[in-house]
């Protein structure tokens, strides 16, 4: 039987639906959840040149639109993967 594997980074998993991503696990605090609002073409593939990012909370008790805690927009799939790994170090490590 094959085994499922997580897509990890920098020790967090990576979820894809569509053009939303969600990095982090569900069972924290809370997670990152990137848009992707543009792609570019780069030699007849796809690539990410604008995405939303949003640092939001996983509490199902709180209101959707009061779960976002933090959000930007960043050029480029690289760029805001970055952004998203410091947000969600500092917010699971806060105390």
């Amino acid at each position: 039987m094959a085994e499922k594997k997580t897509l990890m980074y920098k020790g967090y998993p990576l979820r894809r639906k569509d053009n939303l991503i969600y990095y982090g696990n569900m069972h924290d605090s809370h997670i990152v959840m990137l848009q992707i609002l543009d792609e570019a073409m780069v030699k007849d593939l796809p690539v990410a040149s604008k995405v939303s990012l949003q640092l939001q909370l996983t509490d199902p008790d709180v209101k959707s639109r009061d779960r976002v805690v933090k959000k930007t927009e960043k050029n480029g799939l690289y760029e805001a993967m970055d952004v998203a790994a410091v947000w969600l170090e500092r917010a699971l490590n806060a105390k």
